[in-house]
């Protein structure tokens, strides 16, 4: 799959706004707007709709929303954003999807906490004449794009970092396999990618969904594994991403259990001080400043009448819909070895982020922030 080129004026801009909030801790908290009456960011004539799933994942408040709010804010001077994020519950995600169908809005971009739920609910937006862009996860029902990452390829990323972890222990070694939210179509595709690598190789000795993608159900769970396994019952831990990672690193100390590779995805800030600290192997990061940039130009193109193929040069199918018009982005394994050249060098995070005191010998020791 192609990597799209990031705008050059738009990225800039954003790419500051979300680095800046990332550095200030100033991302929400999931609360703007979830009473149902929405957060309008602009006071414009028409509107764009954004729908958000969880704010567990750190990536939707810190990079995902402000980029594009601030995309949409650059490319449509009279476009307002009304937000909502469903806490990871499809429920009150259905009645925010409704609630912005009844105030008017025109278009709507939606990242489902249950993709399979939205068939009707992309229904009832087409017959009101709003367009739906499924964005991150692909929403069921006849959407009109869909903007993501090639997730099997993530998934694919993330086994063959795990084996090289391992290095000449990986032939027969003994892997726990920690999976995202059976509700999350993106979840599967990362552990069919994961298992097209580990299978041929490993033994897959405990495996388990997390609910919603929660770390402390996936530290329960990891505690759990490890007294029914034993402290020497596994080699590795695969880590769908960086949040459910820190669920199962905290699981891990308080078993005291060591030296165990350990992956995940996102590029989370966490994430990226633990590959330093030596408590995580490596993560996959993902281009989230661009994805969000072209849902956000996809999003004015519909409103504006637009031609947008240019953007979505990949077809995709879901269970209810065949050929739906895509782009999916092309993923990068991060380790210590590249973190300079791949989320410092792309303005994802910064090095003054990344070492912390606390790092800053280890951080001197693998050439970040010299």
């Amino acid at each position: 799959m192609r990597t799209y080129p990031r705008r050059a004026v738009i990225g800039t801009a954003t790419l500051a706004l979300a680095a800046a909030l990332t550095a200030c801790g100033e991302a929400g908290d999931g609360n703007d707007g979830n009473d149902g009456d929405g957060d309008d960011g602009g006071n414009g004539n028409r509107t764009i709709g954004l729908l958000l799933p969880d704010t567990t994942t750190t990536r939707y408040e810190a990079f995902d929303r402000p980029v594009i709010e601030a995309t949409i804010a650059e490319l449509c001077g009279d476009c307002g954003v009304t937000y909502d994020n469903a806490a990871a519950d499809t429920a009150r995600q259905k009645q925010q999807f409704d609630t912005m169908l009844t105030q008017g809005v025109d278009v709507i971009i939606l990242d489902p906490v249950d993709a399979a739920a939205t068939g009707q609910w992309v229904e009832d937006a087409a017959a009101e004449g709003v367009p739906v862009i499924a964005y991150d996860r692909l929403a069921e029902g006849d959407v009109d794009a869909y903007v993501s990452h090639d997730n099997e390829a993530v998934g694919r990323l993330q086994g063959r970092a795990l084996l090289d972890a391992l290095g000449d222990d990986a032939e027969g070694a003994r892997v726990m396999m920690i999976n995202g939210s059976p509700t999350d179509p993106n979840a599967a595709l990362f552990r069919a990618g994961a298992l097209e690598i580990l299978e041929p190789v490993v033994e897959i000795v405990y495996e388990q969904d997390i609910e919603d993608w929660d770390p402390d159900i996936a530290r329960d769970t990891v505690t759990s594994a490890v007294r029914a396994l034993g402290t020497d019952g596994f080699d590795a831990v695969y880590s769908a991403n960086d949040g459910l990672a820190t669920g199962i690193v905290n699981a891990l100390r308080g078993a005291g259990v060591e030296d165990v590779p350990i992956g995940g995805q996102d590029a989370e800030l966490a994430a990226l001080r633990r590959i330093i600290a030596g408590e995580q192997a490596f993560t996959v990061h993902k281009a989230l400043i661009p994805q969000a940039e072209i849902a956000a130009e996809i999003a004015v193109r519909l409103l504006d009448g637009e031609d947008f193929s240019d953007l979505t040069p990949d077809s995709v199918d879901s269970p209810t819909t065949d050929g739906v018009p895509g782009v999916l982005l092309t993923p990068v394994t991060v380790t210590v070895d590249n973190i300079e050249e791949t989320v410092i060098a792309d303005g994802f995070h910064t090095a003054d982020e990344i070492c912390t005191a606390e790092l800053a010998e280890e951080c001197a020791e693998a050439g970040i922030g010299g």
